[in-house]
């Protein structure tokens, strides 16, 4: 009876179960010392024993009642075959595929046998939790289609995602078969998370926000279903959670039609309207701005006893509004960890 599971199901405690986003990583100095000792990052990810390390130090420092494989959303087209590497300072490069006929450069036999160093890490993530934090569940995740694509077609983070909008646009079925391509790898790679220990697996669609409705509904709402219509066919115990970032107005429409268990809130969602909106149809889970959590002091405490105001009393998963900033001070995690907790 974990917890996070069990709000993710629809109870509702007295004081909500908590994670964050980001929560190991570069705010953590054991996590840096990690890092200094590999090549690059997606060594991190791939080394089993380093990647099960930083997933378990916010855990042994804060208690969090759940542990987020430590990974990245861009493994799957790592896996696929694209060119992708990290460059220090500047984030991910990957080498654009812009066409239709690029899409031969993609080999889905090659998935899971390039992805085994996560499903090892998943295994002994969960026998360490088992064994030492029974109460702490293991979340595991995968980027959403859409936001995996802007990045697959940019070749970087963008401002505009205009290479992406104008093959969509331009070319919606060539478009269409990216994306086809991405939501079955990304569905087999979160089946084969959880066939190796996930308890719950999160889909993280950051870039969401940038489309129109009709877009939003064919690239973000369409795969977000079909993924969890097909988890849920396999492993109906298993929930969900959808973080569609910068869905607005759409976010009702995406928890109806998506089936997800609970909706990742960003932090322009306003709580209230939330409590009155989302509340009743699914749990949620958010949304502190991370920038407040940078910040600290009175200004913290009073955005955490906010949210906990209008969303506690139904099912509901405290976390921020985004992925923590790598300059946050420890400090303020524990301060933010005591509040959530009824400790101060």
């Amino acid at each position: 009876e974990k917890p996070f599971i069990n709000a993710l199901k629809g109870k509702t405690h007295t004081n909500p179960p908590m994670w964050l986003m980001r929560q190991a990583g570069r705010y953590l100095e054991e996590y840096m010392a990690i890092r200094r000792s590999v090549s690059g990052f997606l060594e991190l990810c791939y080394t089993p024993e380093l990647a099960h390390e930083v997933t378990m130090q916010p855990i042994r420092r804060f208690g969090f009642d759940a542990a987020i494989l430590f990974s990245d959303i861009l493994v799957v087209p790592d896996a696929l075959g694209q060119e992708v590497t990290f460059v220090q300072g500047e984030g991910p490069k990957l080498k654009p595929i812009r066409s239709a006929a690029e899409l031969t450069n993609f080999n889905e036999a090659w998935l899971h046998q390039r992805l085994e160093p996560v499903y090892e890490t998943i295994r002994r993530i969960r026998k360490d939790l088992d064994e030492t934090y029974p109460d702490t569940a293991l979340i595991g995740f995968a980027g959403a289609p859409w936001t995996v694509a802007t990045y697959v077609v940019e070749g970087s983070s963008s401002k505009d995602f205009a290479n992406t909008k104008s093959w969509a646009y331009q070319d919606p079925q060539g478009f269409q078969k990216l994306i086809d391509i991405l939501t079955s790898s990304t569905t087999d790679y979160l089946l084969a998370q959880i066939e190796n220990g996930v308890e719950a697996v999160q889909i993280f669609d950051s870039w969401s926000g940038v489309l129109a409705e009709n877009e939003f509904r064919k690239f973000c709402l369409k795969p977000a279903k079909k993924i969890t219509k097909a988890i849920k066919e396999k492993y109906p115990d298993i929930p969900v959670i959808g973080f569609p970032r910068g869905a607005g107005l759409m976010y009702p429409n995406y928890v109806e039609e998506t089936g997800v268990d609970c909706v990742g809130l960003d932090t322009t969602v306003p709580t209230g309207w939330a409590k009155e909106n989302l509340a009743d149809k699914v749990c949620v889970q958010g949304n502190l701005d991370p920038q407040i959590l940078l910040a600290g002091g009175e200004e913290l405490d009073k955005a955490v006893k906010n949210i906990l105001t209008d969303l506690s009393g139904q099912p509901f998963v405290f976390n921020l509004g985004h992925g923590i900033i790598k300059e946050t001070p420890v400090s303020h995690v524990e301060r933010l960890v005591d509040l959530v907790r009824g400790r101060v």
